[in-house]
């Protein structure tokens, strides 16, 4: 059985332009990383701080902890290396687990061939042992073990997580394109929004952007909204530590009516699925939803916030034209209407962003999903008016 007090190497995964902000966070909740990488962060953490870390990160993809670094010349020495492990440890014999790899080794010809090699190890030991074996699939539903293998270097980790930490467990109806939750987090951290001055979401969609806005303004975190980590198959999870730390969580709320979040879109549907999303996520009694052309969205005078677009980037054929012109709009409406606030575009066409007609002070890169995006900074100064 695990000691989910024991410390090791601890690896937290993220998207790609993403680490900075999961670095605050990971900072925020106490820990000290030993290295910043593309997309993770190591940290020395036992399993027990890792089912916090999975409760409360908003930019993560998962939180992977170690089980064995080891080296690996070859493909056919992994059934090898793997089955000398003490699965017992970690796995119950009549549990149910599966198998996620990274391998960049050149006798790798597939990738299936890691994850296959990785079952019949640890099967096997369990057959020689107990002389039964534990169920596994693809399902990330039991206890997930990942390994990342680069030329000579192999480490096995469990993966604490189970599936991705990147959506946050509220956004039952995503709507049209919607941004993922992790991503949007991401954003609003890039924004600096200091959660007491209004935030404000033109073109809303599914509300993805306001209600991460309105969870980080109440210190509402993502393990509120979800209900299974791959953690608790691991042979040493104590149900009863799990439930205490989700008591503190709802301990951490702080209602915070002042702050002005607006949310506001042209579709009564896209509204109706964001108020949805909203409720789900118990922050709708916080967010003004506004059915409306963006040109017509509430600005409060003051306190001046921020104000954040993500409008579509056109990547159908035909589309660009049409969007020339919502691009030139917005560019207006912020030089009209939101003089002293920070505003903020997200988008992935930069060739339409020159539509706006305002010159962005930082240009902050992120991708969503496989598209190069920029978040585009635009100081609003005072006297622009009407």
């Amino acid at each position: 059985m695990l000691d989910f007090n024991e410390r090791r190497k601890v690896f937290i995964t993220c998207k790609d332009r993403s680490v900075t902000y999961l670095e605050k966070e990971v900072r925020e909740l106490g820990f000290v990383p030993e290295s910043v990488q593309r997309t993770g962060i190591e940290l020395i953490a036992s399993m027990e701080d890792c089912m916090d870390l999975n409760l409360h990160l908003r930019t993560a993809s998962h939180v992977l902890f170690e089980i064995k670094s080891f080296y690996l010349r070859h493909a056919d020495d992994i059934y090898r290396r793997v089955k000398a492990i003490t699965w017992e440890d970690y796995l119950d014999v009549d549990g149910y687990f599966s198998i996620n790899s990274v391998a960049d080794n050149e006798s790798v010809t597939t990738p299936l061939i890691v994850n296959v090699k990785i079952k019949d190890a640890i099967v096997d030991r369990f057959r020689e042992k107990f002389g039964r074996r534990p169920d596994s699939g693809s399902e990330f539903s039991g206890a997930v073990f990942q390994m990342f293998w680069k030329d000579t270097q192999a480490t096995l980790y469990i993966n604490t997580s189970g599936d991705t930490l990147a959506k946050h467990g509220y956004r039952k109806i995503p709507g049209k394109a919607p941004m993922m939750e992790d991503l949007a987090a991401a954003t609003i951290y890039a924004t600096e929004w200091n959660t007491r001055v209004p935030f404000i979401n033109p073109m809303c969609g599914s509300g993805t952007l306001a209600i991460e806005a309105a969870l980080m303004a109440t210190k509402r975190f993502p393990g509120l909204y979800r209900s299974h980590y791959a953690f608790m198959s691991i042979l040493g999870y104590d149900e009863s530590a799990y439930q205490a730390k989700i008591k503190k969580l709802e301990a951490k709320i702080v209602e915070v009516p002042e702050v002005k979040i607006i949310a506001s879109d042209i579709s009564l549907q896209a509204i109706s699925f964001a108020k949805e999303n909203a409720m789900t996520a118990g922050v709708d009694h916080m967010i003004d939803f506004q059915v409306c052309d963006f040109a017509e969205t509430e600005i409060p005078e003051k306190p001046r916030g921020v104000i954040m677009f993500n409008p579509e980037y056109g990547e159908r054929l035909g589309e660009e034209t049409e969007l020339e012109q919502t691009y030139r709009r917005i560019g207006d409406f912020m030089k009209q209407k939101c003089a002293g606030y920070r505003g903020y575009i997200f988008t992935g066409n930069l060739e339409l962003a020159k539509k706006v007609g305002l010159k962005a002070s930082r240009r902050i890169e992120f991708w969503n999903g496989t598209i190069d995006c920029r978040l585009l900074k635009y100081d609003l100064y005072e006297g622009k008016r009407d």
